[in-house]
């Protein structure tokens, strides 16, 4: 069995717990990545071009024999409906009609859950995120860190542990994207730190959320979502001592 160190709010070592086998389980990306991008599908709104766009004009055809193409033509003589002409309908417009959503079994999206649960006890695969941490993994601290409102007793509790300076990490590769989103509400690119898996999250998560890149989430809402963003896992991920266990019962029978 796999031993984990439980931290205490002055960041020093209080007790040594026995994880539960969850964290035990075999690394799968493949299967991770795979329901990441079918989560990803699923999120997506459909979309496409209004019906009558580049068709909203009074143009004809004059038809063969004058010398110029066939294309339908305005009173002023320029194209106008089709494809290549100024204002003209595209070719091949997105259709709203599209489904963009993907299906994964069952049992393929549970064992991907498990195993990126496994994945952040594993430091090698931590690092390869680019995480930045001074401690043994997995972190684990006791439950009086749900009870904590202010953002500043929250950070001086990750500084002592060493989970700070992953923040700090975030903060700095903060930058605004690229292209024609910046103007469609989402202007800025936010790297994730921290994920704060708590069994209640309603205190800590008021304090924590204006910590750049940081997460809190409940032992019963996590998903590859949270634990491999991006579809890689190993995200940094702190557990308090009850989180922890709930997780254990969850997963009990594996």
């Amino acid at each position: 069995m796999m031993k984990g160190k439980v931290y205490g709010m002055d960041g020093n070592i209080v007790e040594e717990i026995e994880l539960p086998p969850v964290f035990n389980f075999e690394y799968r990306p493949d299967l991770i990545k795979k329901a990441f991008l079918v989560m990803r599908a699923n999120k997506r709104q459909p979309y496409g071009a209004k019906a009558t766009a580049g068709k909203d004009y009074v143009a004809e055809s004059q038809g063969p024999g004058r010398g110029s193409s066939r294309i339908p033509r305005l009173s002023s003589g320029r194209g106008a409906k089709v494809p290549g002409t100024v204002k003209g309908r595209r070719a091949h417009p997105p259709k709203s009609e599209k489904v963009w959503s993907k299906k994964i079994n069952r049992k393929e999206m549970l064992i991907a859950r498990i195993s990126a649960i496994a994945a952040t006890s594993n430091e090698e695969i931590v690092k390869k995120r680019g995480h930045k941490f001074n401690a043994e993994l997995p972190f684990i601290i006791e439950d009086k860190f749900e009870e904590i409102e202010k953002t500043k007793d929250a950070i001086g509790i990750l500084q002592k542990i060493g989970l700070h300076d992953d923040i700090e990490r975030a903060k700095k590769g903060k930058h605004i994207r690229a292209g024609r989103g910046k103007t469609r509400g989402r202007k800025y690119k936010i790297p994730k730190s921290l994920l704060i898996v708590a069994s209640n999250k309603e205190k800590i998560k008021k304090a924590v959320s204006n910590l750049t890149g940081v997460d809190v989430v409940e032992p019963e809402e996590i998903n590859v979502g949270h634990l491999a963003p991006g579809g890689q896992a190993g995200r940094l991920t702190l557990y308090t001592l009850n989180a922890i266990k709930k997780i254990g019962d969850r997963y009990e029978s594996l």
